[in-house]
């Protein structure tokens, strides 16, 4: 990613993005309030809502909620319209940014064809009725009306989401939103409320929540063999869950292009577990620790891939050669095939794109690092960095080199470092999000973990001696 390359992405913002995003605001803040009694306030946030989608098929059907829920009558149904119209404008903010950054680096990308939904689970309809119905109050409450025993109930529709595996995306969904507002209760102290993430979780909540999800099944799955290269780990921690998203290129065994892809695993956890502790909770996929924490190659036969998803199956990966993933970026990265973005997942915080961007310089702006390439900066999103690697502020401070996620947030542009290389006592090292995968490599982080007690065991062996009784 060069000088010139960064200055076409900082250009400006695309035509269109402000107005959509003031118009989102404004839904979000009439949702802070509740549809309970929508005020002037809020009507005029609904109509401005209506308005932007006047044009476009859901036109019709978001004009029609706008007027019955600012006329008190809120059924599941309006707010579904609803959640799809916000849903609607942020995929198009998303699709100009996501543009912006293809035409700044040159990235080809397949275009979205929408496959025949696969069959889906039988009866879940009750299941995804109790979700729906948890939703609807929680938005004629508000979040400032919301309770703790309004958010207890969402735990019975999170323990009855969860068993379906096509449901558990919607159940770590419904449960992370319950307990952030858990957290806030009582929202009306907080100083400020997080109304724009708040409403994203609970629009996607009412989408996925409107029927089984499309293409659960074999319908829309390709089964693709090849080389699998890591280029890094992207963390995602939540005080109930820990995801590891590895993002990589693939060189199909057929000699076509190169494809940038992703791959993710997750588990299950409580607020304690926390470090690289959230490590053992994966222990269940050694062969993707293992390419991380020894930095190989992956053989992938016949795994299936939708887009640019892969679905992780031990059987049928095994581990290959060594493969240095700053080598893989040089080599691979500029000719690599990124997939089109699913329909749901189009939302500008989606946006997380590899790049690899070295001989810059890192500059204080503020107080926050920016790395300067050509005379031209882009922020570094050092809050993104998990405790559970090697990767510091520190370290950031001292690279020449980083792989890394271009993100869009904040309103502006910015990469969130998944590997930098760095010198330290004059020797260029590098490090990874992924480096103590398989265990703490830094002899004095692994004393002070040995001396805080393994946290995972400790709670296994007491869940243990609980089912015991």
């Amino acid at each position: 990613m060069l000088g010139t390359q960064l200055a076409v992405l900082r250009a400006g913002t695309p035509v269109g993005l402000t107005d959509a995003l003031d118009v989102v605001a404004g839904f979000d803040e009439a949702l802070t309030a509740g549809f309970a009694r929508v005020g002037e306030p809020g009507a005029a946030a609904l109509a401005a809502l209506a308005g932007a989608l006047a044009g476009t098929p859901l036109g019709g059907t978001v004009a029609d909620a706008v007027g019955k829920v600012t006329a008190g009558s809120v059924a599941e149904e309006h707010l579904a319209a609803l959640a799809g119209a916000r849903s609607a404008l942020l995929g198009a903010a998303h699709d100009a940014l996501l543009g912006q950054f293809d035409t700044a680096l040159g990235r080809t990308r397949t275009a979205w064809s929408a496959a025949p939904a696969g069959p889906a689970e039988e009866d879940v309809a009750h299941l995804l009725g109790g979700a729906r119905a948890w939703l609807h109050e929680v938005a004629v409450t508000g979040w400032r009306g919301v309770d703790h025993e309004l958010l207890a109930a969402a735990g019975a529709q999170v323990e009855a989401l969860l068993p379906v595996p096509a449901l558990r995306r919607l159940a770590v969904l419904l449960d992370g939103l319950a307990a952030e507002l858990r957290a806030g209760v009582p929202v009306g102290t907080m100083p400020q409320v997080p109304a724009r993430r708040w409403a994203d979780l609970w629009a996607r909540g009412m989408l996925l929540a409107q029927a089984p999800p499309a293409g659960t099944g074999p319908a829309d799955v390709e089964r693709i063999s090849g080389r699998l290269l890591p280029l890094g780990a992207d963390v995602h921690e939540h005080d109930t869950a820990v995801q590891v998203q590895v993002h990589g290129i693939l060189e199909p065994a057929d000699g076509s292009p190169p494809r940038l892809v992703r791959t993710a695993v997750g588990a299950a956890k409580v607020d304690t577990i926390v470090g690289p502790a959230v490590w053992q909770l994966l222990q269940t996929r050694p062969v993707l620790l293992a390419a991380l924490a020894q930095r190989r190659g992956l053989t992938v036969t016949e795994l299936p891939v939708r887009g640019g998803d892969l679905f992780w199956h031990d059987d049928l990966i095994r581990l290959d050669g060594p493969a240095d993933p700053f080598a893989t970026a040089r080599v691979l990265l500029p000719a690599a095939v990124a997939a089109a973005t699913a329909p749901l997942d189009r939302h500008p915080v989606g946006i997380a794109e590899p790049v690899l961007l070295e001989g810059y310089t890192v500059r204080d702006d503020d107080g926050s690092p920016v790395l300067e390439l050509d005379g031209h900066r882009i922020a570094v999103a050092v809050d993104r960095l998990p405790a559970c690697g090697p990767l510091t502020p520190e370290l950031v401070a001292a690279s020449s080199a980083c792989l890394g996620l271009v993100r869009w947030d904040d309103d502006r542009w910015l990469v969130q470092p998944l590997a930098v290389q760095a010198t330290v006592k004059r020797r260029t090292t590098a490090a990874h999000n992924g480096d103590w995968a398989e265990g703490v490599t830094d002899a004095k982080i692994a004393k002070a973990e040995a001396r805080s007690g393994d946290v995972v065991a400790v709670l296994r062996e007491r869940a243990g001696r609980l089912l015991r009784k």
